[in-house]
């Protein structure tokens, strides 16, 4: 188990920028960033990051959270397992205290086969460095491929060997379990007992995720047999998932977001000698036909993509069926047939650096020049066949998501096929109207299929349905019979508990008033604080046991916060002469100092000082207020509780478009903050409101069906409550907070 003070330097380091930026091309505006989502498929950007609040978020599909949250759920990794990979990002040494039995026991069937894969990469890089077999069959084969060192040990090729069960007995004898063994796919289960090796005799291609993780092994044969398949892959299994995975991706993210462009080739070692040549933006989908995962895991990093692949028949067939899975997800797509000779691997091996270049600049087509030529070289003369060959690529242009696109590509397609522009986009619709009702229907038996499922019996594989749309069922003149008085008050103070919680992890520890105490003491109270009094005095708390339990942790932060704070003030007094050092600099003077008189000159100069000494005080009084903004919130969205930290970051992400309001450098920010003053007591008011409109209506809903005994009591009480809910609005006016 990680030791707590590792973990807190683990959340102090961690930079959200930094982590989002190893997944998702960001791009700054105003005060945050902003890329395309990786939880769902983003089409526009809709992921917004922010530095100063620690968080990130989706617009589109509400996922989002601190570092630690986002690593959760990009890697589908447990609270520690975020925390370790953060600790290695950052070269942080993680301290741990022993595990019991019954946590080793937890440990996830996930990270157990992670563990595995990293170990047996390890083992089948050692067997081709540090073996005779390895040196003399694996390391000879890659060094005629061409490979030198530094790329053998950036994609950590390997080798294993010739034996029957070598690595099965070293997997064991390593004290890994055999089951295990054959879950990841490394052994296979043996008629007689135990198990033998999967990729006996065979170089080793590890297959890595976005994060660097090895989830998975190809491996080739350097065999002549034909009775021996050439490669050989893992199979699919909890870590992975051959649709969604692309190989080189991990080492190619960055110079793809870096260029906004991708090549897509076909197999590991086109992937690896492109990227050994200095084309380091090459992907490949490993021999299998590109899926929605695949794209999906592209248009992350860049929307344009270029197809590279070999020049011969069977070659280009293959890319023209890649093309339109590439067009319907509103990817931009060239293509780069290579001479029917070649392939990425040899071409790139047989030329310079230039001449590859050369070559891409002068060969690299749209795809509709492209497709055009293809099909039009099949139909030659022959009518029926040229018209199928128009349909196809009209087929494909309807494909297209966007408008424009589609008329700028049917413009192109008018002129190369000698036809009228407008009888083409006619087709356009035609087929694209096509497309949207078969979608239509796929979705409509996709929600037939959930509603069966739904309509099971719990325990026999349902699950939760998300409602069908408003239109799913136009002919459904129903009303819904309407909610309960009681349902609907009970609806209205969870609303109103939530936005007390909302308040409280967005704003807990910012200053509100100035409160005296009772033994005659006056201090600084904050938002998290006054609230407390508030619910003390009133003798409130919270029905909601999960509002409940986040108020408690957000308590015991209270001390902590004060020591740190004192600590930040510290820090920023450091710092504030290098502030003002800056502003200095950057000031721009705006008059002619060599003209002006020695006093004139003291004048200009003491002026310069002032101002800048004042943006370097708002500056450390904007951090200062960032820092209080901020702190409850980064400390409950990274808890080792999963629904205190999920609640916390979906109510922190809920502030976050308004980070951007920002009108100068050093403009006071434009947000809810600065109401707290008003919005705290407020709010306060609105539950308690809630409150008595329930109390009330419990007293209504007795009278209703009360004795003539009963009556005068109920009568009396329900009066009673509707003077306290008349006086309620004075009695907080004179609670309403005056900050100093």
């Amino acid at each position: 188990m990680i030791d707590h003070n590792t973990v807190q330097q683990i959340l102090d380091t961690a930079d959200i920028v930094d982590v989002v930026s190893d997944f998702v091309s960001l791009k700054k505006r105003g005060a945050n960033w902003i890329g395309l989502c990786p939880f769902h498929n983003d089409r526009r950007p809709s992921f917004y990051v922010s530095r100063a609040k620690g968080i990130c978020k989706c617009f589109a599909c509400g996922e989002g959270g601190s570092a630690v949250n986002f690593i959760m759920k990009h890697e589908q990794l447990s609270y520690p397992e975020a925390l370790r990979y953060l600790a290695r990002k950052y070269h942080i040494e993680i301290q741990e205290k022993e595990l019991t039995d019954e946590e080793k026991q937890a440990q996830s069937e996930r990270e157990a086969m992670l563990m595995l894969n990293e170990w047996a990469c390890d083992y089948f890089e050692k067997q081709l460095h540090e073996t005779q077999a390895g040196q003399d069959i694996g390391l000879s084969y890659f060094k005629e491929r061409g490979f030198n060192d530094v790329t053998i040990k950036e994609f950590r090729l390997g080798y294993s060997s010739e034996g029957y069960d070598d690595f099965y007995k070293a997997a064991v004898a390593q004290g890994f379990n055999p089951q295990l063994l054959f879950d990841v796919g490394l052994c296979i289960p043996s008629d007689h007992g135990g198990g033998h090796d999967r990729f006996r005799g065979r170089v080793m291609f590890p297959i890595m995720n976005i994060a660097g993780k090895v989830i998975a092994f190809g491996g080739r044969t350097l065999k002549k047999d034909k009775n021996v398949a050439k490669y050989v892959n893992s199979p699919e299994s909890v870590i992975y998932s051959k649709r969604d995975v692309i190989y080189g991706l991990f080492q190619a993210k960055r110079e793809i977001s870096k260029q906004d462009k991708c090549f897509i080739v076909e197999g590991y070692a086109d992937v690896i000698s492109m990227h050994q040549a200095g084309f380091k933006n090459v992907i490949a989908s490993s021999g299998t036909a590109l899926t929605e995962g695949h794209i999906h895991a592209i248009r992350r990093f860049t929307s344009n993509v270029t197809e590279m692949f070999d020049g011969d028949e069977a070659g280009v067939k293959a890319a023209i069926r890649g093309v339109d899975m590439l067009l319907k997800e509103g990817l931009n797509i060239k293509v780069l047939p290579l001479p029917p000779e070649d392939d990425p691997d040899s071409f790139v091996r047989a030329h310079s650096h230039t001449e590859v270049e050369d070559y891409i600049e002068q060969n690299e087509a749209d795809f509709i020049n492209f497709k055009t030529s293809v099909v039009l070289k099949d139909a030659k003369n022959d009518p029926i066949k040229r018209t199928a060959a128009i349909t196809d690529v009209v087929k494909s242009i309807a494909i297209i998501p966007d408008e424009i696109a589609r008329m700028v590509y049917a413009k192109e397609c008018s002129t190369l096929f000698g036809m009228d522009e407008q009888t083409i986009l006619r087709q356009i619709k035609q087929y694209r109207n096509k497309f949207l009702e078969q979608w239509r229907k796929e979705r409509q038996q996709q929600q037939a299929r959930e509603q069966r499922m739904a309509e099971l019996p719990q325990g026999e594989g349902s699950f939760e349905v998300p409602p069908p749309m408003p239109d799913d069922n136009p002919t459904d003149t129903s009303t819904p019979s309407s909610p309960s008085r009681t349902t609907r008050t009970s609806s209205l103070i969870d609303v109103q508990e939530r936005e007390i919680i909302r308040l409280i992890v967005n704003y807990g520890m910012c200053y509100l008033t100035d409160t005296e105490y009772e033994d005659g003491s006056v201090r600084p109270t904050t938002v998290l604080e006054h609230i407390n009094n508030e619910l003390l005095l009133d003798k409130m708390s919270f029905s909601d046991p999960l509002y409940h339990r986040t108020f408690d942790i957000s308590k015991r932060y209270i001390d902590s916060y004060y020591r740190d704070l004192e600590a930040f003030k510290t820090q920023l007094k450091e710092l504030t002469p290098q502030y003002i050092a800056e502003e200095m600099e950057n000031a721009d003077d705006g008059q002619e100092l060599d003209k002006m008189d020695n006093n004139s000159l003291i004048d200009a100069q003491e002026k310069k000082e002032k101002a800048a000494i004042a943006k370097a005080n708002l500056r450390a009084n904007n951090e200062l207020t960032e820092f209080s903004s901020s702190y409850l919130m980064k400390v409950l969205c990274s808890l080792d509780d999963d629904d205190v930290r999920q609640l916390a970051c979906d109510l922190a992400s809920d502030n976050l478009p308004q980070l951007s309001k920002i009108h100068t450098q050093y403009a006071t920010i434009v947000e809810e903050r600065d109401k707290l003053v008003y919005l705290v007591p407020e709010q306060l008011y609105n539950w308690k409101n809630a409150l008595l409109i329930m109390h009330i209506n419990d007293v209504k809903a007795q009278i209703a069906h009360a004795d003539a005994a009963q009556l005068p009591q109920l009568l009396e009480q329900l009066q009673e409550l509707y003077q306290v809910r008349h006086q309620l609005a004075a009695i907080i006016g004179d609670r309403v907070v005056n900050p100093h």
